[in-house]
């Protein structure tokens, strides 16, 4: 029920017990809960991190649960500011990166003397992705932009996939939000899963990406037109730079599988992104492509936001959202 909010199954049954039972001590809820001590223990421990316990008044030495009305929504209240943390020092990662590849791409670097290697057209691009891929030891990270793959991507991956993952290397994969809604790359995505690959989804992805063992990574050069030309990066600062957007990104993204979170006003992260970009002065066909949903989806998230807020326009639509807070002004550049 509180995967979400960094709950695993024990400490969840612990603090629901305890609710129930607020005087029940460990050896009570180990027979109630039918667990070892040592859980019963780690759960306690787990709980009274996320502020959920607290010392009782009339004994110092046991600890009764913290109203779940405050409790869960000061814990909700402190992932939230976390996550738009992340976000915004993805977002100008991003904006960082964006404007060293402009640089790369006017100044036409060919040399490995600078730690950027040019490679160019979608035939050298594919075949040095699948070297580093055969070569990879350790770690393979990546982003997937768009939305839904095609078919011929994901089966030229899946021999690529199956042999790294026997080799033991670890595999990391972002896609977007909107492959959940894509029963092809589901199931593919399912199938990393089950072989032991670790997969998860955000609402936004600053580029396509792909970093091997964290010595190597490759980036498209235009985020509009990625078959044209790559980068191939080795200089140990840009490399640095690169790994850490993608751990910001995974550390904000959720596991393929869970459930997307909303905020407290019914908000998911991909219709705060529809407002952000919006408000920014992207078109319809803009945000569908940043996003990888179909321009249909698009207007559908913005006609219910528009219904939801009581907004004539769409102009409204922006100006309500950061009255409410759902979105900060900042994010409107």
């Amino acid at each position: 029920m509180f995967e979400a909010l960094g709950f695993n199954d024990v400490a969840e049954s612990v603090y629901l017990a305890m609710l129930e039972h607020p005087q029940a001590g460990v050896e009570d809820l180990m027979q109630n809960l039918g667990m070892a001590e040592h859980q019963i223990r780690q759960a306690l421990d787990d709980l009274a991190r996320m502020s959920l316990l607290r010392i009782s008044g009339s004994a110092p030495e046991v600890f009764v649960p913290v109203n779940p009305r405050t409790g869960l929504a000061a814990l909700l209240a402190r992932q939230q500011a976390e996550l738009a943390k992340r976000q915004q020092e993805l977002e100008e990662s991003r904006a960082s990166l964006t404007a060293l590849l402009d640089v790369y791409a006017g100044s036409r670097v060919h040399t490995s003397a600078t730690g950027v290697d040019w490679i160019e057209g979608i035939d050298t691009i594919r075949a040095r992705l699948r070297e580093l891929a055969e070569t990879c030891t350790w770690e393979a990270a990546s982003f997937v932009y768009g939305g839904a793959q095609s078919e011929a991507s994901m089966a030229a991956s899946r021999p690529l996939d199956r042999d790294a993952i026997d080799r033991g290397v670890r595999l990391r994969t972002i896609y977007l939000d909107s492959v959940r809604n894509d029963p092809a790359t589901c199931s593919y995505a399912q199938w990393l899963c089950d072989l032991g690959s670790e997969v998860r989804t955000t609402s936004v992805l600053p580029m396509r990406m792909l970093i091997v063992d964290r010595r190597i990574a490759v980036v498209p050069v235009d985020m509009e037109k990625t078959s044209a030309a790559a980068v191939e990066v080795t200089c140990p600062g840009l490399l640095t730079g690169l790994v850490a957007l993608f751990s910001f990104a995974w550390k904000s993204a959720v596991p393929f599988g869970a459930r997307r979170r909303r905020d407290d006003d019914g908000q998911t992260a991909q219709e705060k992104q529809v407002l952000r970009l919006l408000g920014l002065g992207h078109t319809d066909e803009m945000v569908s492509r940043r996003l990888g949903v179909s321009v249909r989806t698009v207007r559908r998230t913005v006609s219910a936001l528009q219904e939801k807020l009581e907004a004539k326009s769409r102009f409204q639509v922006g100006a309500r959202a950061v009255a409410l807070g759902w979105i900060d002004q900042d994010d409107l550049g």
